[in-house]
């Protein structure tokens, strides 16, 4: 039996019935109701603009799946770009379809001279690595003619390839740049998270990036590629629905993902446990934290009403890299803040449990990375999402440009006064 809801409008008597299925029930509803009738909804939190088969997330069991696949698993047995192509894709690879997709990416790493040359040169040698990498992006877009035939699903995979591609190359120019560096170019023969660290690190002949090193990177990769509708992927969306090309609207994803609030959590993470800087401050940070006196970062999630997945593979993950590169010397108070939160029940019944960018941050610092690279980080695997998120909206006919309707609470009308009479 189909589940319903039927809502009474009780200004008129009117009532309707809509089906429910899957705890959503169309807003179409209201309308029927009155066509002028609007559901206030800051921030999207009950709104659901979309739909889609890409990423299953449910907060209050703290379970995350790729295309039905439990992100654990992914995590311990796939790559990236496995992974990136089962998001695109909607399965996993073949042995066949995997080689060639390895190859597709490989093989178009490389990125414009006149952009490696002439338009990083452009920004000054201070300039945030992020702002660098958005700047970068939208202006890789004018490089290819075609990019705009958004609906030619050839040419929109070849978009598609060269953005998954070439952003790691970009986000190694952006650090290189801001280093005073040379940059290195990609290295054909090594996959993709060793290529990557090779091109941010590597200084003469002699530099061999860690084995484990680089899975550790090809697992934050993973952890990161998509995250349902957060505020980067509903940016992608409501650009890509105007029908603007995929550079122009991945662009618009990272100044998205770009704020303290959404991909600069982790860098935030880092700064509280600098300021908390001992052990021995934690419990006093923490009743800081419970007076309102300071925040805790890195625990609890819009979503998350549970522990965050990615989190306990992040812990395990920070193990096998300080193993090679030496403990950080924030993890112990990292370790002992999370060991009172979690046995503090102001912090359990509000269900604030650690987060995924409670142990990246420490990961990236661990693996070199300076925290002003943390958000480009995130915008490398992220990418994979917002274009398998663009790529399911352009064929969805229910679609339309984005379009929120508001709730005027200005001034009735009113007529012009001349400024000699204000």
């Amino acid at each position: 039996m189909a589940e319903t809801i039927t809502i009474i409008d009780d200004r008129t008597g009117k009532k309707v019935t809509v089906q429910v299925k899957d705890g959503v029930f169309a807003s179409s509803a209201l309308r029927e109701l009155d066509p002028n009738l609007r559901m206030y909804d800051p921030a999207f939190l009950s709104t659901a603009a979309c739909s889609s088969s890409i990423t299953y997330l449910d907060g209050e069991a703290g379970v995350l799946r790729y295309r039905g696949y439990p992100i654990e698993q992914l995590a311990e047995k796939s790559t990236f770009l496995e992974v990136a192509y089962l998001l695109l894709n909607g399965e996993l690879p073949t042995t066949q379809q995997a080689e060639k997709w390895k190859f597709d990416v490989t093989h178009h790493t490389m990125i414009h001279e006149n952009m490696r040359k002439r338009f990083v040169d452009g920004f000054h040698y201070d300039a945030h690595p992020m702002g660098m990498f958005i700047s970068a992006i939208a202006a890789l877009g004018t490089f290819y003619d075609d990019s705009k035939n958004i609906f030619d699903e050839d040419v929109l995979n070849k978009q598609i390839l060269r953005l998954v591609a070439k952003v790691p190359t970009i986000a190694a120019m952006t650090y290189r740049f801001s280093s005073g560096l040379p940059f290195v170019l990609p290295n054909n023969s090594m996959p993709y998270a060793q290529n990557f660290l090779n091109m941010m690190y590597r200084i003469g002949d002699d530099y061999t990036v860690h084995p484990a090193l680089a899975r550790a990177m090809d697992v934050l990769f993973i952890l990161h590629a998509d995250h349902e509708q957060n505020c980067g992927t509903t940016t992608m969306r409501v650009v890509a629905s105007s029908h603007a090309d995929p550079y122009s609207a991945t662009a618009a994803a990272a100044a998205a993902l770009s704020g303290p609030l959404h991909g600069g959590a982790n860098e935030a993470v880092i700064h509280m446990l600098h300021e908390i800087s001992d052990v021995k401050n934690v419990s006093a940070f923490v009743e800081q934290v419970k007076n309102g006196d300071d925040r805790l970062m890195g625990f609890g999630h819009r979503v998350y009403k549970n522990f965050d997945p990615r989190a306990t593979i992040l812990k395990k993950a920070a193990y096998d890299v300080f193993e090679v590169t030496g403990k950080n010397p924030l993890l112990d108070v990292a370790l002992k803040l999370e060991e009172v939160a979690l046995n503090d029940e102001y912090f359990i019944s509000r269900k604030l449990y650690p987060n995924v960018d409670f142990y990246s941050g420490l990961i990236y610092q661990a693996l070199g990375f300076p925290v002003e690279m943390f958000t480009v980080l995130f915008a490398i695997p992220r990418t994979v999402g917002w274009l398998a998120h663009m790529s399911e909206l352009l064929k969805d006919k229910e679609q339309k440009i984005s379009r929120p309707r508001q709730w005027y609470t200005g001034v009735d009308e009113r007529n012009y006064v001349e400024m000699k009479k204000r």
